[in-house]
Formats: structure tokens, sequence, C-alpha cells
């Protein structure tokens, strides 16, 4: 009996230590910013203007094309849905935001992106200037 009690405490010690299959949401943060920075990058190499859309569903890139925004197909920006329990929550009421980056590689506004999942947070803010960072909450 002492010996299956023993199994049994050890296997739950190994069961909360694991880590979660997803990660964690400020590692989703992180990539998120990084995608993000490249698409800043992408709009100062390419001269001309690539914007970002994010809804509580996921997000994705559209680049100006002959006067028209056309989605961004390749593997870095394509549209990418959060994970299983990530929640963003946007400025914007609608539901969804778009920021848009000129060819210089600044930003047409500054925004704060929240993203959760079960306690735990991540903030990932796009300032006028460009930048982008990731920090956890």
């Amino acid at each position: 009996m002492v010996v299956i009690t023993i199994i049994g405490l050890a296997s739950a010690v190994v069961a909360f230590a694991m880590p979660d299959p997803r990660g964690r949401v400020l590692d989703e943060g992180l990539r998120f910013a990084a995608r993000v920075r490249a698409a800043r990058d992408i709009a100062i190499v390419e001269a001309r203007p690539v914007s970002l859309w994010v809804t509580g569903g996921g997000y994705g890139f559209d680049r100006r094309i002959g006067g028209a925004w056309t989605p961004v197909a390749d593997k870095p920006l394509r549209v990418e849905r959060w994970s299983d329990q990530t929640r963003a929550v946007l400025p914007d009421a609608g539901g969804r935001t778009r920021v848009t980056f000129d060819p210089t590689g600044v930003a047409d506004r500054s925004i704060d992106i929240r993203l959760s999942r079960r306690g735990a947070g991540a903030l990932v803010r796009i300032g006028a200037d460009g930048e982008v960072r990731a920090d956890a909450q």
C-alpha cells in the first residue's frame, strides 16, 4: 500500500512539473511580436505599405499592391490562429484592429494587444515609431 502511494505521489509530481504542450502565453506573444517586426521590415525592404490585422481568433498581414490590400501568402506572414484557449483583447470595440507600416517602418498608430490564457498574460505593444515589444503581464 505504501509503494502504491509513493508511485501515485511521484506520478502527480511529474504531471504537474511537465510544461504545457501549447507553450506559455508569453512565448506566443513573442512569436507574434517577431512576425509583426518581420512585416515592418518587409515594408521597408519592399518600399510599400504592409498592414497587420488582428481579431480575437488570430491575425494576418496584407501588402498594398496596385492600390489594393492583398493577403500575404509567404510562410512567415501567413494567417495564424491563436493557440487553444488564448484570448486576444483588442483596443477596438469592433473585434478587429489594423495597423499599417509605411515604407519607412513607421506605424499609423500605436496599440496594445493583450493575450491571456488561463490566468497568464502577455502584452504586445506596437509603437507609432514601429517598435514592437512583448512582455509578460
